[in-house]
């Protein structure tokens, strides 16, 4: 019992420093810009332009202002926690799938502005949270599924409808179409390295003893609600760009 509980502690903690290092990454860039007076905006997905599509892979990294960034920032830190708790063994391919897949159809499809922030990311780890324990069916994931409806249901609706405003409801639709496919893609895949309880040894004695073992459920974590945005940005697009 006890090593199992310390695979449970080290799995949490690897949750926590990946998922940490990302948040460190993005906030680091946003000090950067303070410090040196930049905006790295036009970074930023310009869709169906060659010098655009470089956003595909810095456009999550990059946000508008400190809301923005604040906006995103606890999303990432809760989904990502449960996505590396949960699926510890397949998260980073997900990520991965995920972020290039939501960055390429934003360029492709979306309009002509320059669409930055992660919660193109964030919605793509949700859906594929919530659909996966559908598909799975076991209790951990079922579990984190139903917290993340209840939590971020209402907010999921209304990132994905479309408006003209400075929201990038693209990035929010095609993130979340890219956790679904993920979440399809990856159930039949063992989604966790941690080892099962090794069985406990009974004393040898000589006389007849009853033992008795007791095995703690595992405590299930509170996620606080809280809203993911992704910005577009307005800039005159370059004239080798503009065809």
């Amino acid at each position: 019992m006890n090593a199992n509980l310390q695979g449970e502690g080290v799995r949490l903690r690897k949750s926590i420093y990946s998922t940490l290092s990302f948040v460190a990454l993005i906030w680091g860039i946003k000090i950067i810009e303070f410090t040196f007076d930049y905006n790295f905006g036009e970074y930023g997905i310009l869709p169906r332009t060659l010098s655009g599509s470089l956003g595909i892979v810095t456009a999550p990294l990059i946000h508008g202002d400190v809301f923005h960034l604040m906006s995103n920032t606890l999303p990432i830190l809760i989904l990502g926690v449960g996505l590396f708790y949960f699926y510890d063994k397949i998260a980073l391919s997900v990520v991965f799938l995920i972020y290039l897949m939501t960055g390429f159809w934003v360029w492709v499809a979306a309009r002509d502005a320059y669409h930055i922030g992660a919660s193109g990311l964030v919605y793509g780890i949700l859906t594929f949270l919530l659909f996966g324990g559908f598909f799975r069916r076991d209790s951990g994931t079922l579990a984190i599924s139903f917290i993340v409806l209840f939590l971020y249901g209402g907010t999921f609706i209304a990132g994905v409808i479309p408006e003209d405003s400075a929201i990038s409801w693209e990035s929010h639709l095609m993130g979340a179409i890219a956790g679904i496919l993920c979440a399809v893609y990856f159930r039949g895949f063992k989604i966790s390295t941690a080892k099962a309880p090794a069985e406990e040894e009974v004393p040898d004695v000589t006389t007849p003893e009853l033992t008795y073992f007791y095995k703690p459920k595992r405590q299930e974590s509170e996620i606080q609600k809280n809203k993911a945005e992704a910005y577009i940005i307005k800039y005159p697009i370059p004239p080798d760009d503009a065809e």
